[in-house]
């Protein structure tokens, strides 16, 4: 078996022992980019391959400097990487050239990574489909004719094909999540705070995103998010890191989760991605969790409310300066435009209603997390949809009112901040695969890895269904 179908930490501990080279990983990843990228489109950006043989021989004579020491991987184009293109997918900065390498992007090369390129991602991260008018289309490569997902479409796409043993991601509205569930990988979207984004304009009233790992195991996740995450300095909210690979301990046993289904009807799920769900469900009770089918423990529609108010309003704040120069505004996509004319129209009285009703749901939360120790939601409310759309416009013959609608079911984890993986769950009649969210209390990182470890241990489904490219 070639070291691409490894774990990354087989593959780290294989460079640890010498028994291959950072070499010839290098040269082994560089070829299989060469033949399954053209088919994806999922790398937008790589480094001359002279420089990264050099890169990977100098990490050879070197000591280890972190245990990613000599593995290749590409981070996501929303996140700078120092004389390398930074676009965001959008036209406005096409030719820009990152100056400095992001927080999270110095700590992954700091344990000794070497970063090969860049991967592809919608305008801004807007949106769970990965398409741009500077890069083009990213590719399921389950059915090309299909959406990778978004916004870490391109990395979730480089990770299940093999190109990359690691991929970062980033998560507003289930940029962690869908992709993953969609190329049946595991992705993962931290506690706020855990991982530091890198120092803006404001840094105390936007909690929206957060960066994290994605992998093909939940070890490999751990292992990444060891790199990633830990306290900054120069981000005032943070959270302290732990060892969290020498620290899981997989259990399910005994553990009691809360399945919450199609939220009592209030979200349109399509009727196979449902029953599979529903199905995939009795692998936890295998393991000796208690499940319980609860009916729905708030009203999704506030959870709606708050959410699109909040993001709109913190999409504003962010490209305003884009929508009002004329220059930027024509290369901006109609969705960018439409989140930010919506966010700049509310009132400061709109924008703390909305707080409050995140703080009604963030207290019905922590209450239904008295009894449970995790939620369990699907991660998409669709199968993969036709590339060529910009967004699915009906569920079950519903239509969708924005262009997000269909992302909905992330957002209860989205408003609280709180850590949420993608579980691989298995894959429908058409060979697509999809994916389950568990959610736990803020903090409790550690505790979810540990349960996504259990589940691994008995449905690798990134083992059992790698794509055939």
């Amino acid at each position: 078996m070639s070291a691409l179908f490894k774990s990354a930490l087989a593959q780290a501990e294989l460079l640890n022992r010498r028994e291959i080279s950072a070499v010839e990983l290098m040269q082994d990843t560089l070829a299989r980019i060469k033949t399954i990228n053209p088919q994806v489109n999922a790398i937008i950006y790589l480094r001359e391959e002279a420089d990264l043989l050099a890169q990977a021989a100098q990490a050879d004579k070197s000591s280890r400097s972190g245990w990613m020491h000599g593995l290749p991987i590409a981070i996501k184009d929303l996140h700078d990487v120092k004389d390398m293109p930074s676009s965001m997918g959008s036209a406005i900065f096409a030719d820009y050239i990152a100056e400095k390498d992001d927080i999270a992007v110095a700590r992954v090369r700091a344990a000794g990574a070497i970063i090969i390129g860049k991967t592809n991602t919608p305008e801004f991260g807007l949106g769970s489909h990965t398409y741009n008018t500077v890069h083009g289309t990213t590719y399921n490569p389950y059915d090309l004719s299909k959406s990778a997902g978004g916004s870490s479409g391109g990395a979730a796409v480089a990770l299940s094909t093999r190109m990359l043993p690691l991929a970062d991601g980033s998560d507003m509205m289930g940029s962690l999540r869908n992709p993953a569930a969609w190329n049946n990988v595991y992705g993962f979207r931290p506690s706020f705070g855990l991982v530091p984004s890198e120092p803006g304009a404001e840094m105390f009233l936007q909690q929206n995103a957060t960066q994290g790992p994605m992998a093909r195991s939940p070890r490999d996740l751990a292992a990444f998010l060891s790199v990633q995450a830990g306290r900054d300095k120069r981000q005032p909210q943070g959270l302290e890191a732990q060892d969290y690979l020498n620290l899981m301990q997989p259990n399910l046993h005994g553990k009691r989760l809360a399945w919450l289904g199609d939220w009592s009807g209030q979200l349109q799920i399509e009727p196979e991605l449902i029953s599979a769900s529903d199905a995939a469900i009795y692998a936890f009770k295998e393991l000796g969790a208690d499940v319980d089918s609860l009916e729905a423990p708030f009203s999704l529609d506030d959870i709606w409310q708050s959410w699109t108010i909040l993001r709109s309003w913190a999409i504003a704040c962010s490209e305003a300066a884009h929508y009002h120069a004329p220059d930027h505004r024509k290369l901006l996509k109609p969705e960018a435009i439409w989140e930010i004319e919506r966010g700049l129209s509310f009132t400061g009285q709109e924008l703390h209603a909305a707080s409050v009703l995140r703080t009604s749901w963030f207290k019905k939360y922590m209450k239904l997390l008295e009894t449970y120790d995790a939620i369990i939601l699907p991660s998409t409310q669709i199968w993969p949809f036709k590339a060529n759309l910009a967004y699915p416009s009906h569920i079950n013959a519903q239509p969708m009112d924005s262009y997000h609608r269909w992302m909905q079911i992330v957002t209860p984890a989205s408003l609280l901040g709180v850590p949420v993986v993608n579980l691989p769950a298995g894959f429908g009649a058409a060979g697509l695969p999809f994916g389950l969210q568990l959610m736990a209390a803020r903090g409790d990182d550690l505790k979810l890895l540990c349960m996504a470890e259990a589940w691994h241990r008995q449905s690798d489904w990134p083992s059992l269904r790698p794509p055939s490219l």
